[in-house]
């Protein structure tokens, strides 16, 4: 009579085994199913544009990193650069499609309540280049430092200006709407130069005229881009309208600067003027090899992208998540300064450096 207790309670627990083996197989602690090794996970990159080489390089670098990780890769983006609508179009579409996972990067504060309603159906939202505002609004944000990219090139500019006065030009994102790409990298920029912000999340709102570190200052203009060339060109034209003297010139891209590069070779203004900006492609890197743009700040789309599908086919498979980097809300993905005229006292990369690490 014992012997068939111990039996019947051994069933019992052998079945209770089979029962919690089975519940590991396909579901995590947070109660969500877990995929296995051999499981498509669907994923969606949404990025701002189709067509600006950063976006089609992250492309890339997902593409690249989707097929070793067995993870079937939707690619969207909006229709131009600030295009939430379409963003959110593509959120939807994820969601529609159970996808376990989305990376983007946000056109602005339009897409959040998306982000929110994705994140609220299981989807793993991890932003790319640009943090959102508030960075909580996705899980996690893989980007450039930008405030630090902006940084950087405002410090070169204020060693190559070596205490002559600064009339300068700010070729912006938008004047429309407040995207954290935008102000981090002009107010970091500022903030190398050394003239004092006030609002670090604002755009404009400092002093038209006063003292950078190695002299005196005007800002001219502060012009929005949309980050295009043909923007950045007739951004710079608004600007020379008011002062045609313009020796520095911040964009918040490569193709900006190339625009305003232009216009100001138009207007016969080239000689003597510093334009610099933020991106490290290839043909940035090119621009600054060929003197139409000082310095750039490289960033790593492809590292960005390849990280954030690695990352959820991970979480989709039971692995850990990732985590910020020290001292940020976000994970730094790294910049270095391109340049040829190294500046004293600002840690920089040449051309040649520049050109085995960009993309595009």
């Amino acid at each position: 009579m014992h012997f068939i207790t111990r039996t019947a309670r051994l069933g019992v627990a052998a079945v209770a085994l089979t029962g919690l083996l089975a519940l590991a197989a396909c579901g995590g602690s947070d109660g969500k199913s877990v995929a296995g090794a051999n499981d498509k996970i669907g994923v969606s990159l949404i990025t701002k544009d189709s067509s600006n080489p950063f976006f089609v390089a992250m492309q890339k670098g997902a593409k690249e990193e989707a097929a070793k990780n067995n993870v079937d890769l939707t690619v969207a983006s909006g229709k131009a650069d600030g295009d939430e609508q379409g963003q959110v179009q593509a959120i939807e579409n994820a969601i529609a499609q159970g996808q376990k996972g989305i990376l983007i990067t946000p056109n602005g504060p339009g897409v959040n309540s998306a982000i929110k309603k994705a994140r609220d159906a299981g989807l793993y939202v991890i932003a790319l280049d640009t943090p959102p505002d508030p960075a909580d609004t996705v899980d996690i944000t893989f980007a450039t430092d930008n405030f630090e990219a902006g940084k950087l090139i405002g410090q070169w500019t204020a060693k190559q200006l070596g205490g002559k006065p600064a009339t300068i030009a700010l070729l912006d994102l938008f004047n429309d709407k407040v995207v954290s790409v935008d102000y981090n990298r002009d107010q970091g920029f500022l903030t190398g130069l050394g003239v004092d912000t006030k609002d670090a999340k604002k755009n404009g709102d400092e002093a038209k005229s006063g003292s950078y570190s190695g002299g005196s200052y005007t800002i001219v203009c502060n012009e929005p881009t949309k980050g295009a060339e043909d923007g950045g060109r007739s951004a710079m034209e608004n600007c020379l309208t008011k002062n045609s003297n313009i020796n520095v010139v911040y964009t918040i891209n490569e193709p900006a600067a190339v625009g305003a590069y232009n216009a100001l070779k138009a207007a016969g203004k080239t000689s003597g003027v510093l334009v610099v900006s933020v991106d490290g492609g290839c043909a940035g890197v090119k621009s600054v090899k060929d003197g139409v743009i000082g310095a750039t700040s490289q960033q790593y789309p492809l590292k960005m992208a390849s990280l954030g599908v690695e990352s959820i086919a991970k979480i989709a498979r039971g692995g850990d998540k990732p985590k910020n980097s020290d001292g940020l809300d976000f994970f730094n993905t790294g910049v270095a300064l391109v340049t040829d005229k190294a500046a004293p006292g600002v840690t920089s990369i040449d051309t040649a450096k520049g050109s085995t690490l960009c993309w595009g």
